[in-house]
């Protein structure tokens, strides 16, 4: 009797295919999540955005790509000052977070376990009650608003357009303060983590070489710790662009975002299409801000 032996190459197929179908049993779970809770959504979101009718007749897809150029034309002030206010409590978050997140990258034992505990504390309390706590904060019977008008900070923040008077609350700079506060986590882990790796024998060399502090900071320090520069910017500038928590508690009239817009048009105007256009605004927004913003920091491989 003779017996039919696979030969090798009919054994690397097999080989081949179980080597392929394992990735892909361990990312089904990612896949299906990513399915079910984003690509479903989006795609429910844009055919909402292309819709006409009205709550009590119901809404039916009809192509009605007027409900993006309505958008744009009545709400691209909030559309500029979501991006604005974004990009200065982002600049904010990193001029503080970066010497805070260096301190303590440089310190060890409990000292430095107990300074991270201190960063990631706010995350103890609830996002909503933190910013809440900063209407007390800035109120005009604190000692915040007390401080600012003694030393003439009032003048300085009505000359640059983020107060309107005397008064803290109601301001863009009321608003701004909220951003950098409730994310300025999300600036200082990151570039905690890049810059605890950065060899310091680098920098010690480029001391050899006769640089001064700020060379040895702007040539080695400074592109070593980008990569953490680059993740904590997009994990501030992106939820701090669709915001509506910190405008609208700590805001005016003339303070509202356009996450604040989002919401009002979703559930109290109930104009669903309109919303859904807003919504896809933004996002396409930003995702064509952070890729141009990723690609001019040269930084694709590191994020």
């Amino acid at each position: 009797m003779a017996f039919a032996v696979p030969s090798r190459g009919a054994r690397r197929p097999a080989k081949a295919r179980r080597g392929f179908a394992t990735p892909l049993i361990l990312l089904a779970p990612a896949l299906l999540w990513l399915i079910v809770f984003f690509v479903i959504p989006t795609i429910s979101l844009a055919s909402q955005s292309l819709q006409t009718g009205d709550i009590d007749n119901g809404f039916v897809l009809t192509w009605h790509f007027q409900n993006y150029s309505d958008a744009l034309s009545r709400y691209w002030p909030q559309f500029a000052r979501s991006f604005s206010y974004a990009a200065i409590a982002t600049l904010g978050t990193l001029i503080l977070g970066y010497p805070l997140a260096w301190f303590i990258a440089h310190r060890s034992g409990p000292l430095k376990t107990t300074l991270l505990v201190l960063v990631v504390a706010p995350f103890f309390t609830n996002f909503l009650i933190r910013t809440l706590a900063w209407q007390i904060i800035l109120t005009d019977q604190g000692w915040v608003a007390g401080f600012f008008r003694a030393t003439g900070l009032t003048q300085v923040l009505q000359w640059l357009g983020l107060t309107a008077n005397d008064s803290l609350m109601g301001s863009p700079f009321a608003v701004i303060s909220g951003l950098i506060y409730n994310f300025l986590p999300f600036m200082v882990l990151p570039l905690y983590t890049s810059i605890e790796r950065l060899d310091l024998r680098l920098v010690d060399a480029a001391g050899d070489l006769y640089a001064n502090g700020w060379n040895k900071f702007w040539k080695v320090i400074w592109p070593l710790s980008l990569p953490g520069v680059v993740s904590g910017t997009l994990l501030t500038f992106i939820p701090a662009a669709g915001d509506y928590i910190n405008s609208k508690l700590l805001g005016n009239t003339n303070t509202v975002m356009i996450g604040q817009v989002i919401d009002s048009q979703f559930l109290r105007v109930l104009n669903y299409p309109l919303a859904a256009a807003l919504s896809f605004i933004l996002m396409v927004s930003i995702v064509v801000l952070v890729g141009a913003y990723v690609r001019a920091a040269g930084t694709e491989e590191l994020v």
